[in-house]
């Protein structure tokens, strides 16, 4: 088991710390949108058809690997009357 987790250890270490910091907003992002859908009580396809958007988009959303545009966070900030992402303008 600690060569199974050094070696783990050992290949997270060289992915690059940009890469990193993607993987980690982007989970960040799928795990507030998830969170707000609970909030409001909505399903995949609630939230979908109260969108105009398919199922498998929203699925695509809470994958944790979608690269979103501006305009969709905006779209969804404005949803879920709540900023997705922080920036100072907003803080």
């Amino acid at each position: 088991m600690r060569t199974m987790t050094t070696s783990f250890q050992q290949m997270v270490s060289r992915v690059p710390k940009d890469v990193m910091t993607e993987v980690d907003l982007s989970f960040a992002i799928a795990d507030e949108i998830n969170k707000l859908m609970l909030e409001k009580g909505l399903t995949k396809k609630q939230f979908a058809d109260a969108l105009g958007k398919k199922p498998s988009e929203v699925t695509k959303w809470l994958s944790g690997q979608h690269n979103f545009t501006i305009k969709t966070l905006a779209m969804l900030s404005s949803f879920f009357g709540k900023s997705l992402i922080v920036t100072p303008k907003n803080l």
